[in-house]
């Protein structure tokens, strides 16, 4: 492994970047943005850049796609390298940031170049733009500890749905231990209680318990999708969580 880049800052936690000759079981040249040398971010493949290797953005696009085909204006919380924003330099999008490293990380080792990055909390940024805006928010937030909890609240989806045009949506991509995990069920339920319509998709692992990427999408009008268009997720339905509030103790950082 060579380490490029690494800093700890005591509001932000430790950030790494270090290039490896192997990712998930695949030879090649890997660049890698870390919070730690073991939980990656964001991956490129540096023999062929433009190859998105993850699977959770390739799902989210294909949800796009489908849902909305001629959709144009999305809202990103979360950069990490700039995947998802850079494939999509075509439409109108706007990404906001919280680490202002990132933005700079994004650029320096990732060849992030559009200037659409805004950095703060995601939600206070989210609060100034106008109602009905946007055909898609985009949720791709991770601290060293998991997503922000305030971005996972009732009040924060009434607030997407706001911004949001009539037939626009709502997608996020969450780490858990499946359908039964209580986050992802606490999740899902409270964005029922303000979306018409859910859809959840997991990245199945071996063991049945190990963490896994899970999408979830709310939207006002029914979500369409082709499972062979989803980079290997799949359904499920997680049961009924409790409704996450700003003030649940159970979601204070």
């Amino acid at each position: 492994m060579r380490i490029l880049y690494e800093d700890r800052d005591e509001n932000w936690g430790k950030l790494i970047v270090y290039e490896v000759s192997h990712f998930d079981g695949e030879y090649g040249s890997y660049r890698v943005l870390a919070f730690s040398e073991g939980a990656a971010q964001g991956v490129m493949d540096l023999g062929c850049p433009d190859r998105i290797v993850f699977e959770y953005p390739r799902a989210i696009l294909h949800l796009m796609e489908t849902y909305i085909p001629d959709y144009n204006d999305v809202y990103v919380i979360g950069l990490g390298i700039g995947t998802l924003p850079a494939r999509l330099r075509d439409k109108r999008v706007k990404v906001a940031e919280v680490d202002p490293r990132v933005r700079e990380i994004s650029r320096r080792y990732f060849g992030y170049s559009s200037s659409n990055v805004d950095v703060g909390d995601g939600r206070d940024l989210l609060e100034r733009e106008p109602d009905h805006a946007y055909d898609f928010l985009i949720l791709d937030a991770f601290t060293e500890k998991d997503t922000p909890q305030h971005l996972l609240s009732e009040q924060f989806f009434r607030l997407c749905k706001d911004k949001l045009h009539e037939r626009g949506g709502l997608i996020m991509n969450l780490f858990g231990r499946g359908p039964s995990d209580p986050i992802i069920r606490a999740v899902r339920t409270t964005l029922r209680a303000v979306f018409s319509y859910t859809s959840c998709f997991e990245l199945p692992q071996t063991e049945a318990a190990a963490p896994r990427n899970i999408l979830i999408m709310g939207a006002c009008q029914p979500i369409r999708f082709r499972e062979k268009g989803m980079a290997g997720f799949v359904p499920i339905v997680p049961e009924e969580g409790y409704l996450i509030r700003d003030r649940n103790e159970k979601f204070r950082l």
